[in-house]
């Protein structure tokens, strides 16, 4: 099912309702005369980008923002310790899932019930009629589970590299100029705003500098460090047996950090995966952002799609500067974000990259 939810065809169909969805947001970014905080407004957008485009529910944005909230109450509770006391995060946890629950369970049914007016096969389309296929029709609890499950995975790890690749092109401008000849030289970007149409995943698949962000942004920051497996057979590792049937974790982080294939690991380096260099391309395990093996991260191609989409939309039609005096530190748990969010001041352009005044500015210049 999940092959099907993540295909090539899928992702066709995903890439304008993704584009609507981080234009809108990076519009209303730019109208806020405050900065924002980056790390908790893409957490926002991919959830919305979850709702809204792998879903398809039709929630209104006051609904939406309610839903945003509980859903950060039951994330940030989900791993707590199972004390099933009346104030603890483990029951503030259980009680914003039954929450969110009931909010899903209204979607789903109204999704059910109004087909008109549909563009595009969502991935909760996919999954019901995958379902129908196999001679099973899901049942509800089924339904607001595998929703659930598709929320969570597209949700905190996709925030946490989208607030890494704002703080890199923050950090290095050249490579966000670079990213922008890129965008003109492929006839994307033509006066300060995307051609229409411009934007096909095979335009975006040709991209190759824009790739290798993507890649140095995810090997430098991967948003989790690591994952489990199961020993399948037991075997010796550095003179230590490992028996059969034991939880082993491995470690993607120190992966990153420690592989030889890498040079001056530390340094934030596009081009080490560019054609010169490739330095992915020896071994198979040195770059292993989404896992590896069979049970890769099977999201991993829409999150790198939602990525380069935001990466060309930043690149294209949008100004921001660092609002803090320094760039914040970087802590590790749950997932890779800087310990203040990121504060960042966008700026609205026009179709040939000018600053738009907002009313407020604009009434002040003329007093001036």
């Amino acid at each position: 099912v999940f092959s099907k939810i993540f295909s090539h065809e899928a992702l066709e169909s995903y890439l304008p309702k993704i584009q609507l969805v981080i234009k809108d947001t990076l519009r209303a970014w730019s109208s806020n005369p405050e900065s924002i905080n980056v790390y908790h407004e893409t957490q926002k957008l991919t959830f919305r980008m979850a709702i809204r485009v792998l879903l398809g529910f039709r929630i209104p944005d006051e609904e939406l923002n309610r839903l945003f909230e509980v859903y950060q109450q039951f994330v940030e509770n989900v791993f707590s310790l199972p004390v099933d006391l009346p104030f603890s995060g483990y029951r503030r946890g259980i009680r914003a899932r039954e929450t969110l629950q009931k909010g899903l369970e209204k979607a789903i049914q109204e999704k059910l019930q109004n087909t008109q007016g549909k563009d595009y096969a969502d991935a909760l389309d996919i999954l019901i009629e995958s379902g129908k296929e196999h001679g099973k029709e899901l049942t509800m609890q089924e339904l607001k589970d595998g929703t659930l499950e598709l929320i969570f995975a597209a949700y905190a790890t996709t925030a946490s590299a989208s607030t890494s690749l704002i703080m890199q092109l923050l950090k290095h401008p050249r490579v966000l100029e670079k990213l922008r000849e890129e965008l003109r030289s492929k006839g994307i970007l033509h006066n300060g705003c995307i051609c229409e149409g411009s934007l096909r995943l095979d335009n975006i698949n040709s991209l190759h500098y824009l790739d290798c962000v993507i890649k140095e942004v995810l090997r430098l920051f991967t948003p989790i460090s690591g994952g489990y497996r199961t020993v399948l057979q037991t075997f010796e590792l550095d003179g230590f047996q490992i028996p059969k049937g034991w939880s082993v974790m491995y470690s993607i982080r120190d992966t990153h950090d420690t592989a030889p294939v890498f040079k001056d690991v530390d340094i934030f380096d596009p081009d080490r995966f560019g054609q010169g260099r490739s330095e992915d391309k020896d071994g198979r395990f040195h770059y292993l952002p989404f896992g590896g093996g069979v049970r890769t991260c099977l999201g991993k191609h829409l999150a790198k799609l939602f990525l380069k989409a935001l990466a060309i939309e930043l690149a294209s039609t949008s100004r921001f500067e660092l609002a803090t005096r320094t760039f914040p530190k970087i802590t590790l748990v749950p997932v890779v974000h800087p310990v203040d969010g990121l504060k960042v001041k966008f700026f609205g352009l026009d179709s040939n990259q000018n600053e738009i005044l907002t009313g407020t500015d604009a009434m002040l210049g003329a007093t001036v």
